[in-house]
Parts: C-alpha cells; sequence; structure tokens
C-alpha cells in the first residue's frame, strides 16, 4: 500500500502531468499578461483619479474630432474607425488558430497575414492622431490647449479661427488654445459678474496621461506585429508542421494579440467616451 502511495506521488511530480491541460509556453504566457494587465490596470485608474479632481478636463468630443482629408468637427469617428480595424484583427487572428488546429498551413498563413496587416493600419492611424495632435493642435506633454470652462462668460478676443468676440460660452464648454509664429496666442474672456480674465492651458497630465498610455499600448501593438511577422515566416518554413503540436505557438501570439485588443477597449473609453 505505502509503495502504490508514493508510486502515485512521484507521477504527480514528475513533470508529466500538464495543469489545467495547458503547456508550460501557455502558462507562462498567461502569467505574462496577468502582470501586463496589472500595469495597464494601474495607468487606467491614474487617469480616472486625476481626471475626477480637475474641473477643467477636456472633453474628448472637442479634442478628437479630426478626420484625414482636412475634416474636422467629426467627434470620435476616427477613433472608432481605428478602434474597428483591431477588433477585426482579433478575428482573422481567431482564425489562424483555428486554422491551425485543422493543421492546415496555408490558411494559417493567409489569415495571419490579415491580422499583420490590420495591426500595422492601426499604427498608420494611431501615428496620424499623434502627428495632428501634435503638429496642428500642438499638444505635447509640456502643454495642453484643450480644456474646459469652468464659469459662464463673453469672449472679448477672439483667437482668428472658430472663436469670435461677443461669443457667450457656458460652464463646462471646451476651448483650445492656437500657437501661431512660434507664440501661444490666449483668448481673453469676461465672465458673468464683470472679471476678465485670460484663458489658462488645460491640465498638463491630459496630454502626458494620453501620450504616455496610448504609446505603452502602441508600443505593445508594435511588438505584437513583429512577433506575427516572425511566427508566419517560421509557419511558412514548415518549422510547426515537424512540430506537431498544432501550431502552439500561434495560438500563443493569439492570446497576446487578444489582450492587447481587450485593453484597448478600456483605452478607448477611458480617452474617447467618457
Amino acid at each position: 500500500m505505502a509503495s502504490t502511495t508514493a508510486n502515485l506521488n512521484a507521477d504527480k511530480w514528475g513533470g508529466g502531468t500538464r495543469p489545467m491541460k495547458a503547456s508550460y509556453g501557455k502558462l507562462m504566457m498567461w502569467f505574462f499578461l496577468l502582470s501586463d494587465a496589472m500595469t495597464f490596470t494601474g495607468f487606467l485608474i491614474s487617469y480616472g483619479a486625476l481626471r475626477m479632481s480637475n474641473a477643467a478636463w477636456p472633453v474628448p468630443d472637442h479634442v478628437f474630432s479630426s478626420f484625414p482629408g482636412g475634416l474636422h468637427h467629426k467627434p470620435l469617428i476616427f477613433v472608432t474607425v481605428m478602434t474597428f480595424v483591431l477588433i477585426v484583427s482579433s478575428v482573422t487572428m481567431f482564425k489562424a488558430v483555428q486554422e491551425g488546429h485543422r493543421e492546415n498551413k496555408n490558411g494559417v498563413v493567409f489569415w495571419m497575414l490579415l491580422t499583420i496587416v490590420g495591426g500595422a493600419a492601426f499604427l498608420g492611424c494611431q501615428a496620424w492622431e499623434w502627428n495632428t495632435l501634435i503638429n496642428e493642435e500642438h499638444m505635447t506633454l509640456s502643454y495642453n490647449p484643450f480644456a474646459r470652462h469652468t464659469e459662464d462668460g463673453v469672449y472679448l478676443e477672439g483667437d482668428g479661427h472658430e472663436i469670435k468676440a461677443g461669443d457667450t460660452f457656458k460652464a463646462g464648454d471646451s476651448y483650445m488654445i492656437h500657437k501661431h509664429d512660434g507664440h501661444w496666442h490666449r483668448l481673453k474672456y469676461k465672465t458673468a459678474d464683470g472679471v476678465v480674465n485670460k484663458m489658462q492651458f488645460g491640465p498638463q497630465a491630459f496630454g502626458q496621461l494620453f501620450f504616455c498610455i496610448t504609446g505603452f499600448h502602441g508600443f505593445h501593438v508594435f511588438t505584437g506585429v513583429l512577433f506575427l511577422l516572425i511566427i508566419m515566416l517560421n509557419v511558412i518554413s514548415g518549422l510547426y508542421v515537424k512540430r506537431k503540436n498544432h501550431y502552439e505557438m500561434v495560438e500563443k501570439v493569439g492570446l497576446y494579440w487578444h489582450f492587447v485588443d481587450l485593453v484597448w477597449v478600456f483605452v478607448f473609453l477611458c480617452f474617447y467616451l467618457l
């Protein structure tokens, strides 16, 4: 009886049993994604705390209203396109994993290629958005031209673009300070009780958090595209056919890609919708 118990214990600790029927590689990927999720959670909680503590926080509809082709005042349309592209790439990644389970090499290559194209398209969209905010709207880590009025008033001076002297505004309306010829042009306004003020820059934390968090996510997308490209080349070479493990490496990178897509949903919710 004692020998039988010893043999059973030896089998349990011998390394032949897979926890939850998952390989070592998959478990390590899950551990990595869990730790990465905690990092993003910390970033987004910080964003939420700072936003709730600042009454002059910009309104997303006003900040993210540009669209390629010189179109303006199209709130959130462009970022919706970005999100759609990334979600579709998650679907194509799922199809690649599915074809791997079927041992369909050509199918894996086809769907992985579409996933790579989707990831590259998302990065291109993000590059355009950053370029617009930095070079056209002049938002940087140090300056944030977007803010929100905290009191009613009347503009005394306009910036020569959308706002004109005499225009009224209500508490909660957004505004943007433009930069021309290397100089910032602030708007002068008068409050309801007759006090004359100049607009202040928006909270610096908005630009800092936006570029850091979306940049961190963009880095994940960029590395994901590189991993996908390398693994796709391995699939083409027949490496995973020799291993006879149903393209497990494709499944592991698929977990990473789905995680990146899921994180973007929360980034989209925090920065663009709330």
